[in-house]
């Protein structure tokens, strides 16, 4: 027979395990699936994105500033990294397919070639549409703490660094898409 100081305990266990419980379901329901590619999505990135400027089209500065309002996809690679060069037509693919008013894919090359070295890239790969971004310096990248190349970060319309993949990925395929449809879906 159960008396009743183990029945209140259990109650209370219970009570106590169905509250984590909510919580954690709670906390789950703002978390975008990580699914294949996308498994290694870090988002312990937080707080503000670092606003260093980069060169844009005929050298003209930009920094992320320039997408506010934007979901931001910023890849940093080099024409000199296989797995970048790899994943480069799917990042030409997803802009193609996402980019405009709400999305950007802001591919960030650090080759000390700088515009024209990318260009030349851009042709023979036969990408046409990603801009051309670059940071010879290397310093945006350095600011994100960049590990190694590819590195790839989504940057939220505030201007927040919601988090970051290391490595190549299919960014056209359905796991990034729906890693970045929830963050496009969420309230401006």
């Amino acid at each position: 027979m159960v008396g009743t100081k183990t029945l209140v305990a259990m109650g209370a266990v219970l009570i106590v395990a169905a509250t984590a419980l909510v919580y954690a379901i709670s906390l789950a329901g703002d978390q975008p699936p990580r699914d294949g590619d996308m498994i290694g999505f870090d988002m312990s990135g937080g707080g503000p994105a670092p606003s260093i400027p980069f060169h844009g089209a005929n050298g003209a500065p930009v920094s992320l500033d320039d997408f506010a309002g934007q979901v931001v996809l910023v890849n940093f690679w080099a024409t000199w990294c296989a797995p970048c060069v790899h994943e480069m037509p799917s990042l030409d693919r997803l802009q193609q397919d996402l980019g405009g008013d709400d999305f950007q894919v802001v591919a960030i090359s650090v080759d000390q070639g700088g515009e024209d070295q990318v260009r030349r890239f851009f042709q023979s790969q036969g990408l046409s549409d990603l801009e051309v971004y670059t940071d010879p310096s290397g310093r945006v990248a350095a600011a994100f703490g960049t590990p190694g190349l590819p590195t790839t970060v989504v940057i939220g319309r505030d201007g927040s660094w919601l988090g970051t993949l290391v490595g190549p990925a299919d960014w056209s395929g359905p796991d990034a898409r729906a890693l970045l449809r929830h963050f496009l879906d969420r309230p401006v």
